[in-house]
């Protein structure tokens, strides 16, 4: 039996990736670009044309490109280039699964990245942000119940815009549909909570959707609200707030997550609370929280002079 060709494969691929895997389409539309990239700059056409010499002129030609949204001679971050090998990566797997010879996947390392930072704002901040919204119409009840469970909950900005209208507002969890359609279980504040009942009770439309656009078109009811709209959102009150960072969903969901552990939250419910697969996701917090470092800092660091 003829092997089949690369771009065969790799369309069986993604296939299997929506389909058994159940990634979502954004996640396909990636691995979709980042192979595709992969096969028309190296012109492999067969699996066994894919060679460690192969992947390393690959990550060489990766390395010097120039970072699209940068108007200086940046080139691409190395978790951008990642993102690449990861696809490629997952793509070996797939066709070691089905026994056809290739490169096997654990040679493909990945590219050494620093420490992520955090872009954080101050509770002072914080509470600048959430106090923004004022007014009591529609748009501006959505807004505040949007900042409002942001910051309640941690949700993803894509979890937030799946939230459906009939939530249970007389208790103060809600499951939601995470990364890898795993479903997790979040909290309202009462302060969340009373700003979605506020701003439902103001909404006139038959959406099912929690959060939707404001209707344009008298008549139909609106759509359901997207993220780059939830981040225009929480922007706008950023600079409102006068907030000189830029503020955006994800910058809540840190002081969410940072907010927890510095009130003496553990690492692994703060895990599970923001919906990462890998608790060393969630240590990128703890650097800025740990206030036992602190306190030992201030008691022996230079003390002779309390001496």
């Amino acid at each position: 039996m003829a092997t089949k060709d690369l771009s065969q494969l790799k369309r069986e691929f993604l296939e299997y990736v929506e389909i058994e895997k159940g990634r979502s389409l954004k996640t396909v539309e990636n691995y979709d670009r980042y192979l595709t990239r992969f096969l028309e700059q190296t012109g492999v056409s067969k699996p066994k044309d894919i060679t460690q010499d192969t992947v390393r002129e690959f990550r060489l030609w990766l390395n010097r490109q120039k970072a699209r949204s940068s108007a200086l001679s940046e080139t691409l971050k190395k978790k951008t280039q990642n993102y690449y090998l990861i696809a490629l990566r997952s793509f070996l797997k797939y066709l070691m699964k089905r026994e056809i010879a290739s490169l096997p996947p654990d040679q493909i390392e990945l590219a050494k990245v620093g420490d992520r930072s955090l872009d954080l704002i101050s509770v002072e901040e914080l509470t600048r942000l959430l106090n923004a919204p004022e007014g009591e119409d529609v748009k501006t009840l959505r807004d505040r119940a949007i900042l409002e469970l942001l910051f309640s909950t941690g949700l993803r900005v894509s979890e937030l815009c799946a939230l459906p209208r009939d939530l249970d507002l007389s208790a103060d969890d809600v499951s939601v549909r995470g990364k890898g359609d795993k479903i997790r279980v979040v909290f309202m504040s009462e302060r969340a909570r009373n700003a979605v009942k506020d701003y439902l009770a103001k909404r006139k439309d038959m959406s099912d959707a929690l959060f939707v656009s404001v209707d344009r078109k008298s008549g139909k009811d609106p759509g359901k609200i997207t993220s780059r709209s939830v981040e225009r959102i929480v922007k706008h009150y950023g600079v409102k707030a006068g907030i000189s960072k830029k503020v955006t969903p994800h910058v809540i969901r840190h002081s969410f997550a940072t907010d927890l552990l510095s009130n003496g939250a553990d690492l692994r419910s703060v895990q599970a609370l923001l919906g990462h697969a890998h608790i060393g996701t969630t240590q990128i917090y703890t650097h800025v929280t740990d206030k036992h470092l602190r306190s030992v800092h201030k008691q022996f660091h230079n003390n002779k002079e309390n001496k």
